[in-house]
């Protein structure tokens, strides 16, 4: 069985959750300190590189990860490159949860009212 780390700003659904137990063998489901978690889901747009500014989380990982646990890798698109190249170096499992969309649009005079509903479908590794 295995751990898996939570590098994603939202909660897991049932689902999700169900399928990180049956598709990867996961047992333990493992969010950030809350410190990190600010840190990862707040990351500054005006920083131009990342890789000292994630040294936090990279340390965490490094210190309370085992090789071969799953970190669930999802945000801000260089946090989230940066952070799955240190798991591929670090022989931690990176994935991410794919969906599926549906889209509702209603229109009211003259607004479009847009709703997207999105469903966990499966874990792809980066």
């Amino acid at each position: 069985m295995h751990k898996i780390f939570l590098l994603f700003s939202h909660k897991l659904t049932q689902s999700q959750r169900d399928d990180a137990r049956d598709s990867l063998g996961v047992d333990e489901f493992i969010g950030l300190p809350k410190e990190l978690q600010t840190l990862w889901s707040n990351i500054p747009s005006e920083v131009k590189r990342l890789k000292s500014y994630l040294e936090p989380l990279k340390k965490y990982l490094k210190e309370n990860a085992l090789k071969d646990d799953i970190i669930l890798v999802q945000g801000d698109f260089g946090g989230v490159y940066e952070m799955v190249e240190f798991c591929k170096e670090n022989n931690f499992i990176a994935v991410h949860s794919t969906t599926k969309r549906e889209v509702q649009e209603v229109i009211r005079e003259n607004r479009v009212i847009k709703t997207s509903t999105f469903e966990h479908v499966i874990f792809r590794r980066y």
